[in-house]
């Protein structure tokens, strides 16, 4: 009896330590980012792409990877936060040249941390085993690509809410499912549940401002 309490109480311990490192490195990377972002925008940047995007997105997501078990991984996850935070700033200032492109933004930024906030309390105080969303995850991936390249070649209005809305739900899935597993000690390494759950903050906070952006051109 005594062993099973002591193994749980240091499973918790493990699990809190992981949820304070990667809140810690996700608050920081955000900064960064948004750092980055700036830096974009001051020096009026180009958008880099999609294929440079995505090359780079997924170079520098393999280099974090191979090197989450060691110091270099905190750099490469900087080096990933700070490239997609380049790639943002081109984004931001097309939206600032409109004339409500600022309230646009920030009525973004506000619901994506409402959600995440909204989200992971939910995760942490209800301890629930979200593990069936990966279903749900690996499917929407699947959907979501197929939308996006059909979205390239056919531009209707329909899609891109689809896309967008999708996107929105499939991050929200991620935030549960990943938060969910660092509480039950399903996750251990701080690195790429910092990642995961950046990546998703990205992706809702870019799918949020273009439901806004439509619902205002409409």
């Amino acid at each position: 009896m005594r062993y099973t309490e002591a193994l749980s109480t240091h499973s918790s311990q493990a699990a809190n330590k992981t949820l304070r490192n990667t809140y810690g490195l996700l608050s920081l990377t955000l900064l960064f980012s948004a750092f980055t972002a700036g830096m974009s925008m001051a020096f009026n940047l180009p958008h880099p792409g999609l294929i440079i995007t995505l090359v780079g997105f997924y170079g520098l997501l393999f280099l974090t990877h191979k090197c989450q078990n060691s110091a270099l991984g905190i750099l490469c996850v900087f080096a990933l936060t700070g490239f997609m935070g380049l790639t943002l700033g081109p984004i931001l200032s097309a939206y600032l040249s409109l004339s409500n492109g600022a309230s646009l933004i920030m009525s973004a930024l506000g619901i994506t941390g409402l959600s995440f906030l909204g989200l992971s309390a939910y995760a942490l105080v209800s301890k629930k085993d979200f593990s069936f969303l990966n279903g749900f995850i690996t499917v929407g991936f699947f959907v979501l690509l197929f939308a996006v390249i059909a979205g390239i070649f056919v531009k209707m209005p329909a899609l891109q809410i689809f896309i967008s809305a999708g996107f929105a739900l499939f991050s929200a899935a991620v935030i549960l499912l990943q938060t969910s597993q660092i509480v039950r000690g399903g996750e251990t390494n701080y690195i790429m549940a910092t990642v995961n759950l950046y990546v998703s903050l990205y992706n809702m906070f870019l799918s949020v401002l273009s439901l806004l952006g439509m619902a205002r051109d409409e």
